[in-house]
């Protein structure tokens, strides 16, 4: 059991986080990895990162399109690629996108998935939208 827990991973938290007390930096480990992990893949452009051009899904592309049943099926094939080819600790097993707050420009996008390695599963919500331009 101890080898599929170092499977899982063990990184930087993002944004990341440093503790001046212990002189170190805040870590994540385990299915918090991953799901950080996958918060970060659907942020990310491709592009975006100089040495992984391929790593992201572009998501923001697609932003001010009207959503339809096209758009939502190119979505969840756009994350469920990105997933397959960027995040091999899981499998995907359902990607659904959640229109109950389209009015106000909010997409929640559900992911279930198993974690190929402990066979446990679990899901994470990605909120799909963007804020303002400015904060006061």
């Amino acid at each position: 059991m101890k080898n599929n827990r170092l499977f899982l991973g063990r990184g930087w938290s993002f944004p990341p986080e440093f503790n001046i007390e212990r002189q170190s930096v805040e870590m994540l480990e385990g299915e918090s990895d991953i799901i950080s992990s996958l918060n970060i893949l659907l942020s990310t452009c491709l592009g975006e990162r100089l040495m992984l051009p391929n790593y992201g899904c572009n998501l923001d592309e697609l932003l001010f399109e009207s959503l339809n049943l096209t758009l939502e099926t190119y979505i969840i094939d756009l994350i469920r690629t990105a997933i397959l080819y960027h995040e091999p600790r899981i499998d995907a097993k359902k990607i659904e996108i959640d229109q109950t707050d389209e009015i106000n420009g909010v997409l929640l996008i559900r992911i279930d998935f198993v974690v190929r390695s402990t066979n446990s599963r679990m899901n994470m919500v990605y909120p799909f939208y963007k804020k303002e331009g400015s904060e006061v």
